[in-house]
Parts: C-alpha cells; sequence; structure tokens
C-alpha cells in the first residue's frame, strides 16, 4: 500500500512539474512553428500569381458606381502586431469600403455603449440569410418575442441599428465620430467618396425600408432618414488593401494601431468584434468562410475583405469580382490559400 500511495505521489509530481517547467506542454509552445518575413512574402506572392487570371464572379450591378470596377485590380497586403508590412499587387488602389465598415462602426459603440447595449439592443446570432434580408428581421423578432430583430451589428439590418446607437447631436457629429474612429485604425486621414456616396443614396430604397420597418419595432434608436444616410456615408469612405491590413492588424494587435501605436479601442472590445466576424463577416456564407479558413473575417461588396490572426497579423485583400452572397470571389481564394500556407488557421492546433 505504501509503495502505490508513494508511485501515485511520484506520478502526480512529475505530472504537475510538466506543466510548469520545461517539458511537453511547454515544449509544445515553444515549438509553435515561427513564420518568418521571407515566408509571408513569398505565400502572398503566390496567392497573386496563382489567382491573378481568376475571372468568376461579377461586380456588384446594384450600385452604379461600383458595377464600373475594373476587376483585373487585384492586391494582398499582409501588416502584422509589430508594424510590418507585406504586400503584392494593386494594394494602393483605393475602393469604397462598404460593408468593412460595418466592423470599424461596431467597435466604437461597443467602446463607447458597452457590451450589453449590443446584446440587448442588436444582437450577435448570424441569420442564415442575405446581407439585406428583410425576412430576418421578421424571423428574429418573432423568435425572440420581442426582442432585438436585427440579428447582428454586420448584415444591413444590424448595422443601421449600430449606426443609430453612434453618439453626436447631429448627422455631422455622428459622420465625424464614424470617421474619425475609422481613420485611427487606419492610421490616416480616410475620406468620403463623394460619387459613391450620391450613387448609393441615389439607390437605397431598400436599406431606407429596413430602417423604418426596425423603427416600427422600436429597434432602431435614432431618426430612420438621419441614420439611413450616415450607413450610406459609413459604407462609402475610400480604403485600399494595404488600409484593410492596418485596420486588421489593429484589432489583431487588441486594439493599438501597430504603426502609429495609438490606442483606438481596448482588447475587450477587439475580442467581441472579432467574435462577430467570425460567425457573421460574410454573410449567409459565414460557416462556409470559417469552415475553409479559419480566421475572422469581413467582406464587403466594394471587393474588399479583411482576415484577422489575433496576436499576429491581419490580411488585406482587393477584388471586385463578387459571389452571390457579395464576397469577393478571387479576395476568399487568396485568403484561404494564404490561411493554409501560413498555417494560421486559428482553429488548428500545433503539433510538437
Amino acid at each position: 500500500m505504501k509503495k502505490n500511495i508513494l508511485a501515485r505521489c511520484t506520478f502526480l509530481a512529475l505530472a504537475s512539474a510538466s506543466l510548469t517547467s520545461p517539458g511537453h506542454y511547454v515544449m509544445a509552445r515553444d515549438k509553435e512553428p515561427q513564420i518568418s518575413s521571407s515566408m509571408i512574402q513569398n505565400t502572398i506572392d503566390q496567392a497573386y500569381i496563382k489567382f491573378k487570371s481568376m475571372e468568376d464572379g461579377e461586380n456588384a450591378s446594384y450600385i452604379p458606381y461600383l458595377s464600373k470596377a475594373d476587376s483585373k485590380l487585384y492586391g494582398i497586403a499582409i501588416v502584422t502586431v509589430d508594424g510590418k508590412i507585406f504586400k503584392k499587387g494593386n494594394v494602393e488602389y483605393k475602393f469604397p469600403v462598404e460593408s468593412v465598415a460595418k466592423i470599424f462602426t461596431l467597435a466604437s459603440v461597443i467602446q463607447k455603449k458597452g457590451t450589453d447595449t449590443v446584446l440587448r439592443k442588436i444582437g450577435v446570432n448570424a441569420t442564415g440569410l442575405p446581407f439585406n434580408s428583410v425576412l430576418s428581421i421578421e424571423l428574429n423578432n418573432d423568435k425572440l418575442g420581442g426582442g432585438p430583430p436585427t440579428g447582428n451589428p454586420l448584415v444591413n439590418a444590424g448595422a443601421i441599428a449600430t449606426a443609430s446607437l453612434v453618439e453626436g447631436q447631429t448627422l455631422e457629429k455622428k459622420w465625424k465620430s464614424v470617421l474619425d474612429t475609422a481613420s485611427a485604425f487606419a492610421g490616416h486621414p480616410l475620406h468620403l467618396n463623394e460619387d459613391v456616396y450620391q450613387s448609393e443614396m441615389a439607390n437605397n430604397q431598400h436599406n431606407q425600408a429596413i430602417a423604418v420597418l426596425l423603427k416600427s419595432y422600436n429597434a432602431l434608436y435614432a431618426d430612420p432618414s438621419e441614420t439611413v444616410d450616415l450607413y450610406t456615408r459609413e459604407c462609402s469612405y475610400e480604403v485600399n488593401a494595404l488600409d484593410l491590413a492596418i485596420m486588421g492588424a489593429t484589432l489583431a494587435n487588441g486594439g493599438t494601431n501597430p504603426l502609429s501605436h495609438v490606442p483606438v479601442v481596448n482588447a475587450a472590445t477587439s475580442a467581441h468584434v472579432l467574435a462577430v466576424m467570425a460567425t457573421a463577416g460574410l454573410y449567409n456564407t459565414s460557416g462556409e468562410w470559417l469552415f475553409k479558413v479559419g480566421l475572422p473575417g469581413k467582406s464587403g461588396v466594394g471587393g474588399g475583405i479583411v482576415a484577422v490572426v489575433p496576436g499576429k497579423m491581419a490580411i488585406g485583400v482587393y477584388s471586385s469580382h463578387l459571389d452571390a452572397a457579395g464576397n469577393s470571389v478571387r479576395g476568399q481564394l487568396a485568403l484561404q490559400f494564404i490561411s493554409e500556407a501560413l498555417g494560421i488557421n486559428i482553429f488548428s492546433a500545433k503539433g510538437n
């Protein structure tokens, strides 16, 4: 009996030591492959070449400005949390941010209003329906027994509701708050594309209807017309692929811009935004995206996608041709290739 007790004590002591001293678990972490700068650059070079001739998909036709985009333009940029920049292709080409803007406005609202406000007034569950769905509003309202019918902040209904929570006494002050936040994420001033804004204002009757419907359910928290105007401006500022990578890297870095070193939001806010991106960032194909790429991401019908590796880096991609869900076809393929080549899928366990 004494020998058995001694043997058990010895085993437990060794097991405990392996958790706190150099041993199996620590060595497993220590042996996690380091991604070199040359490996990152080589990978995006390969992704650029591999999909450069891809012509699948179509430009967003329901927004006149976007329908004219040059589908040959294609750029990939990576920014790490320690400020390293890697790029290939048309990374300086400016395009409308569109729905990618939703994550940065969401970050501002969470930071200023708190997570409980977002959970109670907007929700964070994926709808499984198209990004501009009105049916999702009715379905969520029925399901939640009169609770927030918007679904989540990354579909149009939820993003419009999020915009209605932006602080400011006037539309101009609210817009300044939105643009200032986005500019802080990018590390330099961003600007409204007036042509895009006017084009979308002339064709946003669907979003106006969504806002009025939300108001009827007490799920819009400001004037519907003013809120749709703010939301339309939010979708109309210009970025490029490098901007998206920097903005995403700010989230990856716990809310501090890795180039300007300016804290934009706190780490908790960044984590909440990344969670919503993982569940709803690519609209009704978000599950397929997460299955293939394994990274929190956000797309926009302007052709941009940003993907984030928490604590490490972010990737920004631009290509205007979209799939039926509104996501860049070439962008998705490039990001899947990069994720697999660099081993950055957040669900992949690192072996010894």
